[in-house]
Order: C-alpha cells, then sequence, then structure tokens
C-alpha cells in the first residue's frame, strides 16, 4: 500500500535552476576569424555650448522686429562686413539664411531658446545682414490671411 499524498504546502523543494544553454554557431549571425567586424557603436557626441543663452544676447529678451515662427528671413548679397565676425552666432544666420527661412527653422540650427534665437536675428537684422520679411498678423488685413489659409488647406488637401 502508497501512504497518501502529502499536502501541497508542505512541498518546498525548489526546483534546481541549470545554467543557461549557449546557442548553436550559426554562420550567419557569427562572424569567423577573417570576417570583417562592424564598427562599434558610438552614442553621438551632443554639441553642448559652454556658454548660457542669456551671455549671447548680452542679457536682452526683447527683439526689435516682430519676429513670429513662420516669419521668412533672408540674408542679403554682398559682404557680411564686420558684424559676422564679432559675433559667431551671425555667421550660422547669414549662411542658413541665403535662401529664405523662418524663424523655427533658424531657431533648430542654432539650437538655442526661440527668444534668444529673436534676439539675435533682430541684431543681424539692425547690423543690415538680413532682411526680416512681413508676415501678415493680428488684424492686418484679416480677409487677405484668411485667403492664405484657404490656398494652404486646398493644397494641403492636393497632396
Amino acid at each position: 500500500m502508497t501512504p497518501p499524498p502529502s499536502p501541497v504546502a508542505e512541498i518546498v523543494t525548489p526546483f534546481p535552476v541549470s545554467p543557461p544553454v549557449p546557442a548553436p554557431a550559426n554562420p550567419l549571425f557569427d562572424a569567423g576569424a577573417g570576417a570583417p567586424q562592424p564598427p562599434a557603436a558610438e552614442p553621438p557626441l551632443e554639441e553642448t555650448s559652454i556658454v548660457r543663452p542669456y551671455a549671447i544676447t548680452g542679457g536682452r529678451t526683447k527683439a526689435s522686429y516682430a519676429l513670429e515662427l513662420e516669419t521668412l528671413i533672408s540674408s542679403k548679397e554682398g559682404d557680411v562686413g564686420e558684424a559676422v565676425r564679432e559675433q559667431i552666432e551671425f555667421g550660422s544666420i547669414v549662411e542658413e539664411c541665403r535662401t529664405p527661412r523662418s524663424v523655427a527653422e533658424i531657431v533648430s540650427v542654432l539650437r538655442v531658446p526661440l527668444g534668444v534665437a529673436r534676439v539675435l536675428i533682430s541684431d543681424a537684422a539692425d547690423a543690415g545682414l538680413v532682411t526680416v520679411h512681413r508676415t501678415i498678423s493680428g488684424d492686418d488685413n484679416a480677409e487677405a490671411h484668411l485667403m492664405l489659409m484657404e490656398r494652404v488647406l486646398s493644397g494641403l488637401r492636393r497632396l
């Protein structure tokens, strides 16, 4: 006669844990001695500035132009002058604006906060390096603004 089974609560014997088994060699994934090794992936170096944004603008936060995100900026033809040599950011703005760019695009290239970029673009315009193109804002000819938005919407629908 066999003894009755013991209650489940009394069984505390842990299962033996075996070490992981290495995967079999696969020539498609394992590089042999003569196979070229892929380069080790290094994380991209982040370019950061050690200069605080307010130091770039001299502590100023107000631009002398009304620069919205969609305002177009273009650089003027000719010699860029001494102003570019004084402030490195002016050179970046002038170079980027060889074709008209929006303030938002310039912000992303300069990698500075929007307020700082507005002050820098405004300073570049005051120095005669760039042209600030007028945008429709507020109640300035609201009908023209509505027509522009309708044209943009119809263009998006055609895509």
